[in-house]
């Protein structure tokens, strides 16, 4: 029973650490946050944040990983149809995740979040969107570029829908990137 009050504790004191961490990096960048501001933030003492961080950098990494983690188990717990909408459908499920994620996704995302942990989030879906379109007889390269295009474009919609509140389902904003990319703005003018 003393372990799952440990565990407990555990879960909430890296709750708050994350929370905390998340809410300076919207106001600046991680090399200018410190361990002091973020032990403040979270009402927790230094030596609590060294025993689970080396320092904001390895706090950041563990964000990341997790949210990897998590996207990775969201799209592979989903059973994609063969009925022609599998793109919406991996879209809808990768717009949910970050409507459900919302405030730690729009900072990660955001020009304040790593680089590469971007990248990382596109290597997921591009190889899912890829297998998919490689499946009906597109090939590899051009469906490279096809997905270079798309995802470019869609991680300026996914900034915009979270800076303004994510009005639109996740439904309708897949719809609406896989007609920009099928069919360019002409399928809205």
């Amino acid at each position: 029973m003393k372990s799952k009050k440990t565990d407990r504790r555990i879960k909430y004191t890296k709750m708050v650490l994350r929370e905390s961490f998340v809410k300076l990096l919207k106001q600046k960048p991680i090399s200018k946050i410190t361990i002091k501001e973020i032990c403040e933030e979270a009402d927790i003492n230094r030596a609590t944040f060294y025993s689970h961080y080396s320092d904001q950098y390895d706090l950041l990494r563990q964000i990341e990983t997790g949210l990897l983690s998590d996207i990775n188990e969201y799209l592979a717990g989903y059973s994609f149809s063969d009925n022609g909408s599998e793109s919406i459908q991996i879209l809808q499920k990768i717009f949910e995740y970050v409507q459900e994620n919302a405030e730690v996704c729009s900072v990660m995302l955001s020009d304040k979040g790593d680089i590469s942990f971007q990248q990382e989030v596109m290597k997921i879906v591009q190889k899912q969107c890829i297998s998919e379109w490689t499946k009906k007889s597109v090939n590899k390269e051009l469906a490279e570029y096809i997905y270079s295009f798309a995802v470019t474009g869609s991680v300026g919609v996914v900034h915009k829908w979270l800076k303004e509140g994510m009005k639109q389902s996740a439904r309708e904003l897949a719809e609406m990137v896989i007609n920009l990319t099928n069919r360019g703005i002409s399928a809205f003018v």
